[in-house]
């Protein structure tokens, strides 16, 4: 039930951002600014909470989360490999649907998730995530789209665009800093840590509201016409959430750690799919309706999956 309402509070917050939208209240330079005030501080922010409460994580159970990401990711990659052609998807959409599998959007909707479930210090396991993911989305990833006929020449190969600034950027920085303060024991004074915090705070309604704003430039109706990203949007939230938990479930006793693998997988596609795909000659259009479809069935599908997996 707690993850119903945090789903619905979060479904509120993109009415909310909707709504702004087409009152014109968020226009597109404000939602670039809002994102980038989430990308930039909010969200880097509340990953540092991760290691300002009190609670501890041993170091075994910091190596069992390691383990289970690199064979999730490792996972995700076979499947994001097979699916597009499983699910007949065209040529030219391919690498858009293979991005589309694998990376889920963990820092707008995540981490908020994360926090309101299970605390601030929960944060830290899901902090983890996000340094392969960071290196992945800026290689496979843009590999991936760039493979698109035409696209090597408008948008230029991964290895052009590939740089340590990009993997290395303020969103890996904030995981790195959090797991050094937690694994060295230092102690944040005490206006440090309200100062994060109340930046962290800003996270959820922001991102949310962004999320909101970019589904009001898309036709919903035609959203759930399309049968063939329906069948994807099954299996990106419903199949490997599942299939992948009832896994998890038998090497991994801990809640907090379960909870945290549940929401990283059952989150919907990330925003930066299309982003990358609209810079590097993807399928644009393709992306921006798999985020949000996947985003709008994300509400009914993450409680669906805490209640199948337990």
């Amino acid at each position: 039930m707690l993850l119903l309402q945090q789903m619905i509070v979060l479904f509120i917050l993109m009415g909310i951002g909707f709504l702004c939208c087409k009152l014109g209240i968020i226009t597109d330079e404000v939602s670039k600014k809002l994102s980038s005030i989430v990308v930039n501080i909010a969200n880097p922010a509340l990953v540092l909470t991760g290691c300002m409460g009190e609670g501890r994580i041993e170091g075994k159970q910091l190596l069992l989360i390691a383990v289970i990401i690199v064979l999730v990711y490792g996972a995700l990659l076979l499947i994001a490999m097979v699916l597009p052609w499983l699910l007949g998807v065209p040529l030219e959409s391919r690498g858009t649907y293979r991005v589309m599998t694998l990376f889920s959007n963990i820092g707008f909707m995540g981490f908020p998730v994360v926090a309101a479930l299970y605390g601030n210090s929960a944060l830290l396991y899901a902090a983890l995530f996000t340094i392969p993911y960071n290196i992945l989305i800026y290689t496979f990833g843009i590999s991936a789209l760039s493979k698109r006929e035409g696209a090597q020449e408008e948008g230029g190969s991964w290895r052009d665009s590939f740089s340590i600034g990009r993997v290395l950027n303020v969103g890996v920085i904030a995981c790195i800093v959090t797991i050094v303060i937690y694994l060295s024991g230092i102690r944040m004074p005490e206006f440090v840590r309200l100062t994060v915090t109340h930046l962290s705070n800003l996270t959820a309604p922001l991102s949310m509201m962004v999320i909101g704003s970019s589904l009001a430039a898309i036709r919903i109706g035609k959203l759930f016409t399309d049968s063939r990203l329906l069948l994807f949007s099954a299996v990106k939230l419903l199949v490997i959430p599942v299939a992948g938990m009832l896994l998890i479930r038998q090497f991994v006793d801990d809640d907090v750690i379960r909870g945290v693998c549940m929401v990283v997988l059952a989150t919907p596609v990330g925003s930066m799919t299309a982003m990358l795909a609209q810079q590097y000659g993807g399928d644009y259009e393709m992306a921006s309706r798999g985020v949000a479809l996947t985003t709008i069935l994300s509400v009914a599908t993450m409680p669906i999956v805490s209640v199948i997996v337990g």
